[in-house]
């Protein structure tokens, strides 16, 4: 697929699609007219990629995790330091706080839903309103 087709099915500006490429965390093959060809596994190579910028981690330290991020994984770290692996332990922790409150968030939208729905009782007029669109939508068909 081209840059453009990547770009849109992954909401990613070309630009940033570039970018990602110059820091060799994506890779195109270039086409006889010089367009850039990304196989389909980028679209979610890209989708991983934001969601670990997202998360607070560096390009330097995502460059490393991609082939964890593969199938079949390799994993091979030659220059992992301690300072790598404690900022890792620190934002695998920190994404954690954020799954679990957004849990907790669900939940209570979920709980606040259910308490709501109980005593919900549609407005007569406004069943009629859409029963009678309905019939005028089908009807013009």
């Amino acid at each position: 697929m081209r840059i453009g087709e990547l770009s849109e099915r992954t909401n990613t500006s070309r630009r940033l699609l570039r970018y990602y490429e110059e820091q060799m965390l994506i890779v195109s093959a270039r086409m006889p007219n010089g367009y850039r060809e990304y196989d389909e596994r980028f679209v979610d190579r890209v989708m991983q990629i934001r969601g670990l910028l997202d998360a607070g981690l560096p390009i330097r330290i995502i460059k490393q995790i991609l082939p964890c991020l593969d199938k079949p994984r390799t994993i091979h770290f030659p220059d992992a330091t301690p300072e790598m692996l404690d900022t890792l332990r620190r934002e695998r922790d920190r994404m954690t706080e954020r799954i679990n409150c957004l849990i907790r968030n669900r939940d209570s939208v979920s709980d606040y839903l259910d308490e709501v729905s109980k005593g919900w009782r549609p407005d007569p007029d406004q069943e009629r309103d859409r029963h009678d669109e309905l019939i005028d939508a089908h009807s013009a068909n």
